[in-house]
């Protein structure tokens, strides 16, 4: 079992029931969630010893909100307390043709106004393995980046392995404002997760147009950039591995799931698989979670990338932000010869 530290945001998850819009809703699921404390989740079900940094509003919210990751084996006594709000997401689930939608609502929250005076960093980090975190945290605030800077110098402190998921949010921060403040922070990154092809507004760290090339297939091309873009990255920023799962919506009900990475001299591609969707939120989390699992299982980055992906596939078929399975159902989903057909039909 090791110690594995993560940073960020609890949010509250407001969700119509039955498929239904906002505009028709007269009643919400409430569950709670949040980049990286669903990673939390998923490695402490997988058997390690998880703590949460973030903060919450010392109320009946805030408590219902702390019991949820508690009970899931992540310790929180890392997470302190002030009279904010809570930050809330409101979920339209999409189905079929029709895509989901989020709205956001976590302005002036107790994370985003986190004090760094709160937090014994030596006692929290001193026999830490891991530390996770993701974009989303420090485009919330000046308060949230200047305490995960603070963090970042303590896992050099204590020769800690961290992990960041990019998590770019065109809703929360501009490209320059994310280019200006994560490769700040890129220096104490070991493994970047979630470096995607998407519009060029979507990516703030590296430029596609560099390679392009007309003579491969569709499917080809993309894996050419991948593998150019990553070492371009690695190069550039010295990670040890970089690495992204790639998602081909067919509808919002039914999508194409895989991953690669590259680990400064090889590049790694799994296979496809098509999956049918009951949430779809959190399936990048899960994924993180496997791939961090499966490297401190002593795998190499082959098949972690495998082992996320699974673990990934299997939060695709769970309603909520966090992905609620053991290790062993990934592992035995992996094994299942009859996988395709099952993601099939």
């Amino acid at each position: 079992m090791k110690k594995i530290v993560t940073f960020g945001e609890v949010l509250l998850r407001l969700t119509p029931p039955n498929y239904k819009r906002f505009i028709q809703a007269n009643s919400f699921e409430a569950d709670y969630g949040g980049a990286e404390a669903n990673v939390a989740i998923s490695l402490s079900r997988f058997g390690h010893d998880t703590h949460h940094i973030s903060s919450l509003p010392d109320n009946p919210i805030g408590e219902s909100a702390l019991e949820s990751i508690k009970k899931s084996g992540v310790n929180i006594d890392n997470i302190s307390r002030d009279k904010k709000r809570i930050g809330v997401y409101y979920h339209e689930k999409g189905f079929s043709l029709r895509p989901s939608k989020i709205i956001y609502d976590r302005k002036d929250t107790s994370f985003s106004n986190i004090d760094l005076s709160d937090f014994d960093l030596d006692s929290i980090f001193k026999d830490a393995n891991w530390f996770h975190f993701s974009g989303i945290s420090p485009a919330l605030g000046e308060k949230p980046r200047r305490l995960l800077l603070k963090i970042l110098k303590y896992t050099k402190k204590y020769n800690i392995l961290v992990s960041c998921d990019l998590n770019f949010r065109k809703n929360l921060w501009s490209p320059e404002e994310a280019q200006k403040h994560m490769i700040r922070m890129f220096p104490y990154v070991d493994i970047c997760i979630d470096a995607y092809l998407g519009n060029d507004e979507d990516m703030p760290f590296y430029n596609k147009h560099n390679y392009i090339n007309t003579d491969m297939n569709e499917k080809e091309y993309e894996l050419h950039l991948y593998e150019k873009l990553f070492k371009q990255l690695i190069d550039k920023y010295n990670f040890k591995y970089i690495v992204s799962t790639i998602r081909e919506s067919h509808s919002a009900s039914d999508n194409t799931l895989s991953a690669c990475g590259h680990d400064g001299s090889n590049f790694f591609y799994t296979d496809e698989k098509r999956i049918r969707i009951v949430d779809r939120i959190g399936g990048g989390d899960s994924f993180s979670a496997g791939l961090i699992h499966s490297l401190i299982e002593g795998d190499n980055l082959e098949k972690a990338l495998d082992f996320g992906l699974y673990t990934s596939i299997l939060k695709h078929t769970i309603h909520g932000d966090s992905n609620m399975i053991k290790a062993k159902e990934a592992y035995d989903l992996k094994a299942d010869s009859f996988l395709d057909m099952i993601l099939y039909t």
